[in-house]
């Protein structure tokens, strides 16, 4: 739309008002004419607002005005726009007024009043701002009225300007006052405002202060999802951003610094804090009467600045020692805190270990590598002399252990009766490790051949065992370490096999997700509240419903480690590194945080493992170097009216020392109207990590498939957000833009040719690996307890380890450089090098199938595990450097062990992958879990192809491959997210087309020729926001993503952008798909077995819209593939948007089963 000019002036004579509109048809009240002036010249008293209520009191001297009503800044500037230069005499017309414009429903009434103008017969105008630093400026996030008794006239309300809805008129509001002396001042209009219109038309523009934005929290502190915040909800609805920060408060320091986060010693004034909301000082504070006031940047209370603590302030408003103070001038510093923030005295670092020695984790070699592992860290206990430790063990009864320091050997003592339990003795059971040092060391020494003789078999009370160990450490806290090798099924906490084959893949496989008892969350709360954090150590073989024993790391900030089918040989080293790091890694005890905003903005969800006291308070009874949290930001208010928003961290905690610490980071976000500068400050990587955690909180909340259709569509959003430009609104209304300000080349389709910004370039490339990653994939090849496992690696993952975790990285051995796996000093720029000693990694190959060759060997990793994959031509003498075997031809690849040290080539390869898992930050190393997969390894193989990412997957929602999913983000418009149908499992073999549609270049099925290959009926457009449904009964279901909102587009210019760090290969052909994904985990008792395994029908269509017909189901091609190739344009849609309902599905509501594969095709030479 445009805006129309503005209607004639009125007639001379006629004073200030434009002649009365005719009063609408119908009737109705009409208010009544404004009183007459009183003697003086000054208008009489204003009528109550409307509504009938009564007006606002004026605001005290010296304080701050009460808010606007929601939705009345929008309108301030706008009415002082509109207003007269004084009043007038009416105009003749009807007595009674005229009759003002219906209120929209929903918008905010408009009020009555009206500022005098300069120069009116009323009052004098306002003095011109002139810098003086005693006046106190307007806080952020507060509005502001006139001073108490200046006169306000009454105006009549005028109708809105053409082509404005009613109701969004900008009428009379309490105006602002200009600024007094030294106050902050309005921003400059912004670059894109129209020509022509008054100030203030748009968006209220924020106040400005002098803030240092250079002042940030480290990046290995906290990383924010954007730079930027949107300066009204409005906006920030129409960006489709997500808002957000990633936290690891305790990250440790890297070996480059000079120092770690200051330390502050608090003086004789103590902690200075805002009296309201209890924000700590910080450097984005604002100064006031010559710094004997300050103002809270969270709340904008004022505070009165201790005597201790005074300073002046120099010619910018800023204290004259805040260099020399770090709480002024860094973004994270750390108080030494007084008595006064001690609940009670510091205790004792203790860590108390619960063993499993049932048959099966004696056999497993479980407990000798525990027992090993806890021995070597006895020295480097946090806490030296004042550490203390304990043990207990059990299987079908519990086993205390008295370590009193003047016995030779430990004690042990077996309580059976697990209805009844009690503590034997009541002491002796948590000891000083110094003093009891031998006994602890005989204990360890003995117990891997302690239960040998008469294990018990798969009997284990591990819920008793935990309340033995919680009555021992609830008087002092502390972490507790929990080892678990089979289903706990005695006692409390007793649980029942619920895996179920047949629920993998259905919207009801959530249900195996979720823990079926609350003992568990019962007890964690329990330990949190005593200060008590459990780290679960899991040796599966089988199910062991990871969804319920993992409540306990969850809400005590614990973490799960599961090593599926311990081995020995192949395990061992990892766990023990595992555990090392565990117990010897820097910890916070006794820990509380709270996260605080700017008013305006509020902390919606937080993400981690914790447990909430109250709304906000996280309870943290460990942090550890390895703890992340996030927390998602959003509007409280229509609009932020100040220039920047703060978001402080609070960490108050115990250190190993014995001190109580409050870690305080702090950091100013700047406030933008423009939509081009919020897309410019979006860190992808923290966008994607802070989705993947959202996407764990919506798939255990509703279901797997939704998570994968937000992830879908909030990519989709940004990417249009990013090319629509900037847009003008006004009264929360979009203007269009001028075509001189639109795309180049203007028109609806002027954004599918336009090139994403350079920091969203690879945002489609991390979701699309997102929605295929094991805790997000669809199909029934998922374990449930591995889908457990990983949502709890994605939701304590930091942003760097999830690049890896969401993208692996594949190298191809045999053809890397002789340069690869050395160290170099000199390190150039497109080289990629990793760990402490600079080795340089070879050129990373993008996850397509297309790039193995079958004389091939590659290494991938996820972060976490490695594998390498052999092909059948392989050079023999590489196979023999790296396996020690001449050939993996009928050797079970499970038992292989990769060889890294021998020959140069062996070297080097150790070399990579000891650096894959360095982190120049932290001083502890834990090796990956290498497996070795031999091609044509069918179980192995299916998994490893499921990192293949940009490959079509047959699951719901994993049919795109990258360059589909490029143009479909890019123009959603282009193809239906996923074909409806089609069966759930493995996907097509290798050499096959792709299901649900020919290989690129063939012809269309006759069947979709004739139909057109038209797509399901279009959406609304409203629901672009977020997944279908989401806010009537959820999305559809069996739906990989929203259906398109209208008929496919010509494909675009260009390709997506290559991988990060490698060399992009051309996408893989529609007729080479990866290989069956049908394996299951390499557990005892897999999933559903490959052959035989039920094919369920698709899921229902979304309300409202009736599911395609199965020639669709069966026939569709390639996502994204323009119609055309092989058939006739698709005819538009019927009148209305609603299509006749297909034929219903085939008989038996069973979909087909796959075909079985064919022989392994050959890969590339």
């Amino acid at each position: 739309m445009s805006f129309n000019p503005p209607p004639p002036p009125p007639p001379p004579g006629g004073g200030g008002f434009r002649p009365p509109p005719p009063r609408p048809a119908g009737g109705g009240f009409v208010p009544p004419p404004p009183p007459p002036a009183a003697a003086g010249g000054r208008p009489g008293a204003p009528p109550p607002p409307a509504g009938g209520g009564f007006a606002p009191p004026p605001p005290r001297p010296g304080g701050f005005a009460p808010p606007p009503p929601p939705g009345g800044m929008h309108n301030i500037n706008q009415g002082m726009a509109n207003m007269g230069f004084q009043q007038q005499p009416k105009p003749p017309g009807p007595p009674q007024g005229f009759q003002p414009p219906p209120p929209q429903p929903g918008a905010p009434r408009v009020g009555m009043f009206q500022p005098p103008p300069p120069g009116a017969a009323g009052g004098a105008p306002p003095p011109p701002p002139q810098p003086h630093h005693g006046a106190m400026p307007p806080p952020p996030g507060a509005s502001h009225v006139g001073p108490p008794g200046q006169p306000q006239q009454q105006q009549q309300q005028q109708p809105p300007p053409p082509g404005m809805a009613p109701g969004n008129a900008n009428g009379g509001q309490f105006f602002q006052q200009a600024p007094a002396q030294g106050q902050m001042q309005r921003a400059a209009p912004p670059a894109g405002a129209a020509p022509g219109m008054a100030p203030g038309q748009g968006a209220p523009q924020p106040f400005q202060e002098n803030i240092d934005f250079t002042i940030k929290i480290p990046d290995r502190l906290c990383r924010f999802a954007s730079a930027k915040i949107p300066q009204t909800a409005a906006l920030a609805s129409s960006a489709k951003l997500p808002l957000g920060g990633v936290l690891r408060p305790l990250a440790p320091c890297a070996n480059s610094e000079d120092e770690d986060v200051p330390i502050v010693q608090p003086g004789s004034a103590g902690i200075i804090r805002c009296k309201r909301c209890r924000t700590y000082i910080n450097a984005f504070v604002h100064w006031m009467e010559q710094g004997r006031r300050w103002r809270c940047n969270i709340c904008a209370q004022m505070n009165e600045t201790p005597a201790a603590y005074f300073c002046h302030l120099d010619e910018k408003g800023l204290r004259r020692d805040r260099l020399e103070r770090p709480e002024l001038s860094e973004g994270a510093v750390e108080f030494i805190a007084p008595a006064e923030y001690m609940v009670r005295p510091p205790q004792e670092p203790s860590y108390f270990f619960v063993l499993d020695v049932s048959a099966t984790a004696v056999r497993s070699g479980m407990l000798a590598s525990a027992a090993n592992a806890i021995k070597q860290s006895l020295d480097d206990l946090p806490g030296g002399n004042r550490t203390k430790i304990g043990f207990i063990t059990f299987d079908n009864s519990v086993h205390y252990y008295n370590l009193d320091p003047d016995l030779n050997q430990p004690q042990m003592m077996v309580v059976s009766d697990l209805k009844e339990l009690f503590v034997p003795l009541p002491n002796n059971l948590l000891v000083n490790v110094r003093e009891s040092r031998s006994v602890v060391e005989s204990f360890l020494d003995a117990l891997p051949e302690m239960f040998v003789k008469r294990p018990v078999v798969s009997q284990s009370c591990l819920g008793p065992a935990l309340k033995a160990a919680f009555t021992v450490m609830k008087q002092v806290g502390g972490k507790m370490c929990v080892f678990q090798s089979i289903m706990p099924n005695l006692g409390d906490g007793a649980l029942q096999p619920r895996e179920n084959p047949g629920l993998m893949g259905t919207p009801n496989e959530v249900k195996i997700l979720r823990p079926a008892t609350s003992w568990y969350r019962d007890t964690a709360i329990e330990f949190s509240r005593q200060q008590i954090s459990v780290d679960m150590f899991l040796f599966p073989y089988q199910y062991m419903d990871l969804a319920a024993l993992g409540e306990l790391p969850k809400l005590t900030d614990g973490s799960l480690f599961s090593y599926v089918t311990f081995n020995p040989q192949r395990d061992a080293k990892r766990f023990e590194q595992q555990l090392h790091k565990t117990l010897v890694q820097e910890t916070a005890f006794e820990a509380v945080m709270r996260i605080r905003c700017t008013k305006g903005m509020r902390i919606t969800n937080f993400y981690g493992n914790f447990n909430i006291r109250g709304t906000d308070l996280m309870a943290l009874p460990n942090v550890n170097t390895e703890s992340v949290f996030a927390f998602d930001l959003a509007h409280d208010e229509q609009s932020v009216t100040s220039n920047y928003v703060t978001v402080q961290a609070a960490l108050l905690y115990t250190s190993s020392t014995g001190e109580r610490r409050i870690r305080v980071m702090t950091q100013a976000l700047p406030v933008t109207s423009l939509t081009t500068e919020l897309v410019a400050g979006v860190d992808a990587m923290a966008t994607c990590n802070l989705l993947s955690k959202q996407g764990v909180d919506i798939g255990i909340k509703t279901s797997i498939d939704n998570a994968r259709v937000r992830m879908q569509q909030v990519c989709a959003d940004m990417v249009r957000a990013s090319k629509g430009g900037d847009k003008r609104t006004v009264s929360g209304y979009t203007v269009p833009q001028q075509p001189q300000q639109q795309p180049q080349g203007g028109g609806p389709g002027a954004n599918e040719d336009t090139p994403l910004p350079p920091n969203f370039e690879l945002l489609p490339l991390y979701t699309l690996a997102m929605m295929k990653n094991v805790g997000f994939r669809g199909g029934t090849d998922v374990h449930p307890d591995e889908r457990v496992q990983a949502h709890h690696q994605i939701t304590t993952m930091w942003v760097e380890q999830s690049k890896h975790f969401l993208y692996p990285r594949l190298f191809a051995l045999h053809t890397m450089d002789q340069s690869a796996g050395t160290s170099i000093e000199d390190v150039r720029e497109d080289d990629e090098v990793a760990g402490r000693d600079n080795i340089l990694l070879p050129k990373v190959v993008s996850l397509t199938v297309n790039n193995l060759a079958t004389d091939g060997i590659y290494l991938l990793d996820n972060g976490i595990d490695m594998y390498v994959w052999v092909g059948r031509g392989a050079n023999p003498g590489l196979v023999s450097s790296l396996f020690g075997l001449h050939s993996l031809e009928g050797v079970d690849a499970s038992q292989v062990i990769v060889q890294t040290d021998g020959d140069d080539f062996a070297t080097r390869v150790g070399a990579i992958m000891h650096s894959l898992r360095e982190d120049v930050n932290d001083p502890y190393t834990v090796n990956a879990k290498v497996q070795v997969v031999r091609e044509g390894d069918g179980h192995m193989e299916a998994r490893f192809f499921w990192f293949f990412v940009e490959d079509p997957a047959s699951f719901q929602g994993g049919t795109f491959g990258y360059d589909d999913f490029m143009k479909f983000v890019q123009n959603p418009g282009s193809g239906p997210a996923a074909p409806p149908g089609g069966p759930r499992g493995a996907p097509a073999p290798r050499g096959m087309a792709p299901p649900g549609g020919p290989a690129r270049g063939q012809p269309m099925p006759p069947a979709q020729q004739m139909r057109g290959g038209a797509p399901p009926a279009p959406m609304p457009p409203q629901n672009m926001g977020g997944p279908p449904g989401m806010m009537r009964g959820g999305p559809p279901q069996g739906m990989g993503g929203p259906p398109p909102p209208g008929p496919p587009r010509p494909p675009m210019g260009g390709g997506p952008p290559p991988p990060p760090g490698g060399h992009h290969m051309p996408p893989p052909a529609h007729n080479m798909p990866p290989p069956a994904m049908g394996g299951g985990p390499p557990m005892r008792a897999p999933p559903p077995a490959q052959s035989g395994a039920p094919q369920y029908p698709p899921h229902g269509a979304p309300r409202g819209m009736a599911p395609p017909p199965p020639q669709q189901q069966q026939h569709r091609g390639p996502p994204g593939r323009p119609m055309g190739a092989g058939g006739p344009p698709p005819p538009p849609p019927p009148p209305g948007g609603h299509r006749p309902p297909p034929p219903g599905p085939p008989r038996g509501g069973m979909a087909p089963p796959p075909p079985p594969p064919p022989p392994p095709a050959q890969y590339r030479r």
